[in-house]
């Protein structure tokens, strides 16, 4: 045998062995596939122990609604795609249905993995856990550690044990930005900026190195509002004094170093926490209370996703009635056009107000927002079918989230009411447009522009080319006249004139309790209250039907949604899911403003934005 031959054999042979890895690998993952689809499809109720706890446990930040694509979250988590995210209303939805359910005996908070959420969300939270508490039933918290978020729920539960090697990392609020001017200076870029409002800094980051007098101003009044409606809840929920949570911090350090150091022993003693044990210690003393489940040696516990599958498939044999109050999620930055969940689309959001209007079901309409704004013209839309649904004698009741600020107060404005949290981001209500031109950076690298026009505005607004004096005229007219129809559509909405409306507008941004005392909001409350109240403008009576209107999903999407839990699952089994790293949280602002500016495109280039962003703490 020759050379060449024995060769030949030798890696035909390894070709052959290598195929067959191959296919034995390609016919496993076939089988994992087909094992999630089943899955996916199996429809089983999950059945609810006679006697048992329940966990909550949410997992990221907590929102309005689950952003992206559906097809893009069944894969995204599980290869390092979206952040995990809970809905808001499925934590509050178990909780209230935990209040009367007998097999439900106490509730067990697991927060270790809540992301930063805004804090309006977290008080919501907050109430129906008093609310549970109210029945005699018993709300357990137990953490290896607390941050700023985490520690405001953990709060609200009657007993809070910490893992002896944990903190509490409460930390106050605090608000940055970055400001570009200097690095937009040296690259010799040209922004010209066109706003309305005194208050309106968004576009600061661009024109100053440093926060502006009137910026300072204004946050400095919604930042101690909001920490001191933190504060207030946490200490009156611990029974601690009211300067509680300021003497934890600035007595920090001689605390910190009289117990050597030891955080967990530091937060004992200051009584943020009721004692120090380990998850197995609570889960064994558990075991006393619910019994002991057999196929995991823990407590009888059912968790907050299985719960609510059981409590909705009950739901859903009993009566429906055909008047109802449809609730419509308004949730991210305002585009034009279609959007996906997460975003707010001229088009798509209208559309689901358009279906609400024709739905004789719906008696009446709740526009939960939760948004800093965006395109004045999508917002517009969207606010013609607020009015067109009061027309058609349906009332809207709009309730504000987090945030509700510029944009997002702009298609709150006409609705017959409004409520917001004490600690809503609001108002913001002006204008603005920017547009970047390069000409004197194309010159640093010899590049430079030449031509001619058929009229002074021909060719003007190359980016290319500096902006004329009269482009620029009527770039400042443009946003003038936007910030008019903002006033105008307020007064109408509020009941004012427009000059009561600019006295408290100018850009200004306001805590929800604020403004509620300048009229901007009518009353504070969450989004039941809200419903109440549009159940009661219907006169639908206290016993009415509640219908989230969304945009329905196709069959592909739907098994793909279904089966993203257990693909994260075990895409966190085999150690494929990537950690964010710190760098990639403090990354995160820049990031955001980035791809806000590059995605936020109005027709005319007119904006009702508000970088109001909530700070989070740690």
């Amino acid at each position: 045998m020759s050379s060449g031959s024995g060769a030949k054999g030798f890696f035909g042979l390894i070709w052959r062995i290598l195929e067959g890895i191959r296919k034995v690998l390609h016919l496993a993952l076939l089988l994992l596939i087909f094992g999630l689809v089943l899955a996916a499809l199996h429809t089983s109720i999950p059945i609810v122990p006679r006697t048992a706890a329940l966990i909550i446990s949410p997992q990221g930040e907590l929102v309005e609604q689950l952003s992206g694509d559906p097809m893009r979250r069944a894969f995204g988590e599980a290869s390092g795609g979206p952040a995990p995210e809970t809905l808001l209303r499925d934590v509050t939805e178990a909780i209230t249905a935990a209040k009367t359910d007998s097999r439900i005996k106490l509730i067990i908070l697991d927060v270790d993995d809540l992301g930063p959420s805004g804090l309006s969300k977290l008080q919501e939270i907050g109430a129906a856990l008093r609310d549970f508490r109210a029945s005699g039933k018993r709300v357990i918290a137990a953490g290896d550690s607390f941050s700023q978020s985490q520690y405001y729920l953990a709060a609200q539960a009657g007993e809070i044990y910490l893992d002896p090697m944990g903190e509490v990392a409460v930390t106050g609020f605090a608000y940055y930005r970055m400001y570009f001017k200097d690095a937009i200076d040296k690259l010799k870029v040209d922004l010209n900026v066109f706003r309305a409002g005194t208050f309106k800094s968004y576009t600061d980051q661009f024109s100053r190195s440093d926060m502006a007098p009137s910026e300072r101003e204004e946050t400095s009044v919604w930042l101690e509002s909001l920490w001191n409606a933190y504060s207030q809840d946490v200490t009156h929920a611990r029974s601690l004094p009211g300067t509680a949570l300021k003497d934890f911090i600035d007595e920090q350090p001689a605390s910190l170093q009289a117990v050597n150091g030891d955080m967990a022993k530091m937060a004992l003693q200051r009584g943020l926490v009721t004692a120090l044990k380990t998850r197995r210690q609570v889960a064994d003393d558990l075991k006393g209370l619910v019994g002991e489940d057999d196929n995991n040696h823990s407590f009888n516990a059912i968790g907050m996703n299985h719960y609510l599958a059981a409590v909705r498939a009950k739901h859903l044999l009993k009566s429906k009635s055909d008047a109802k109050v449809g609730i419509i999620v308004a949730s991210g930055e305002i585009f034009d056009g279609r959007q996906g969940p997460g975003s707010i689309g001229g088009e798509s959001t209208s559309n689901l107000l358009r279906d609400a209007r024709y739905d004789k079901g719906v008696k009446a309409v709740v526009l939960r927002v939760d948004s800093p704004g965006g395109s004045e013209f999508a917002s517009e839309k969207i606010l013609r079918e607020v009015q067109a649904l009061r027309k058609a004698g349906k009332p809207v009741v709009v309730s504000m989230s987090t945030y509700a600020a510029s944009g997002g107060y702009y298609i709150a404005a006409a609705a017959n009411r409004i409520f917001a949290s004490p600690t809503t981001i609001t108002g913001s209500i002006g204008v603005f447009s920017y547009i970047p031109t390069f000409q004197r950076t194309l010159e640093k690298i010899g590049v430079k522009i030449d031509g001619i026009g058929t009229t002074p505005l021909a060719g003007d607004l190359r980016i290319d080319r500096p902006l004329g004096p009269v482009t620029k005229q009527l770039l400042q007219a443009s946003v003038d006249h936007a910030y008019a129809q903002f006033l105008r559509r307020v007064a109408d909405g509020r009941k004012k004139t427009v000059e009561e409306v600019d006295k408290i507008a100018q850009g200004r941004v306001w805590a929800g309790a604020d403004a509620q005392r300048i009229g901007l909001v009518d009353e504070l409350g969450g989004l039941k209250d809200a419903a109440d109240a549009a159940a009661k403008l219907a006169q639908l009576g206290s016993d009415y039907d509640v219908d989230y209107i969304e945009p329905e999903l196709s069959l592909r999407e739907q098994l793909l949604m279904q089966i993203r839990s257990q693909t994260v699952r075990l895409g966190r089994l085999a150690g494929l899911m990537p950690q964010r790293t710190e760098v990639e949280h403090i990354l995160d602002p820049l990031l955001e403003q980035a791809r806000a500016i590059t995605q936020l495109k109005d027709p005319r280039g007119l904006y009702s934005y508000c970088w109001c962003r909530e700070p989070r703490g740690p």
